[in-house]
Formats: structure tokens, sequence, C-alpha cells
């Protein structure tokens, strides 16, 4: 009795410590700028880092804002569709990624509670590119469209 309790332990431990590694999202992501259709004006994500922080997902962004100045921001959290606090980005104080499917999770960025940024977040079947498709609005209040597409490193 005891070595089926101790097996099935081991397999759980096994099982959570792979899950993260088996995510399609998990990695390191280039902005592929010829691919993608980037609203005027918006923020770019340059490269984009989801790794494993203990039981959540940490993602690390490291970009140009509007005015070409790099940036630096990160948001640890799950995939849950919950709000988590964003540090460094000055446009948004949460977060929330929600997986939909093995390879989709939905995005929602929020400053002071009003939601600025939603998308969609899909990885190839192969694993090999990212497509992040985004509504959002500007800093005059315009609604803008943009596709983000990055390689995997």
């Amino acid at each position: 009795m005891k070595t089926k309790t101790i097996l099935t332990m081991a397999l759980f431990i096994v099982s959570a410590a792979t899950g993260f590694a088996a995510d399609a999202n998990m990695g390191t992501w280039k902005l592929n700028e010829a691919k993608s259709k980037l609203a005027p004006g918006m923020p770019k994500n340059i490269t984009v880092v989801f790794e494993a922080a203990g039981e959540n997902i940490k993602v690390t962004i490291d970009g140009a804002d509007a005015d070409g100045k790099p940036t630096h921001n990160e948001w640890t959290g799950k995939f849950d569709g919950k709000d988590y606090p964003v540090s460094g980005d000055p446009s948004s104080d949460s977060r929330s990624l929600k997986k939909i499917s093995a390879r989709t999770l939905l995005l929602t960025v929020k400053k002071d509670g009003k939601v600025t940024i939603a998308g969609r977040i899909v990885v190839s079947a192969n694993g090999k590119t990212r497509t992040v498709t985004t509504t959002a609005t500007n800093s005059k209040g315009k609604r803008v469209s943009g596709t983000a597409v990055y390689d995997k490193l």
C-alpha cells in the first residue's frame, strides 16, 4: 500500500513539473516585425519570455514605447482569467490571461480597473510561431487593432 502511495505521489510531482514545460506558450519569443501588422504609435513588445515561477507563470516583456524608448515589464500569475498586478508598465496595472485551449490564451490588460487592451494569443501547431491579435485604446482615446507575430527562440 505504501509503495502505491509513493508511486502515485511521484507521478503527481513529475506531472506537475512537466506541465509548465509542455505548455505551448512557455519559452522565449522574439517579434517578427516583417510578419506583424502593428498599429501606428503603439508600443511594441520585442521579446516576451514565459517561464515557470513556482506554481505561477512569469511573463517578462522587453520592448519599445511609442517614442522608441526601451521598456521592461513583468507579470506573474496563472492562466485562470483573474487579474494579477503588472510591474514596470505605466500604461497598465493588471493583466489577466485565460487559457481557452492548449495553444490559445485570452489577454486582458487594465489600467485603474478599465480594460485598455484585449486580445488573443495563439501558438501555431508546430510551436514555432505565436500570433497576438489585440484591440487597444491609444493615447488619443481611439480604438486601434494590431497583429504581432513572434518566432520562438
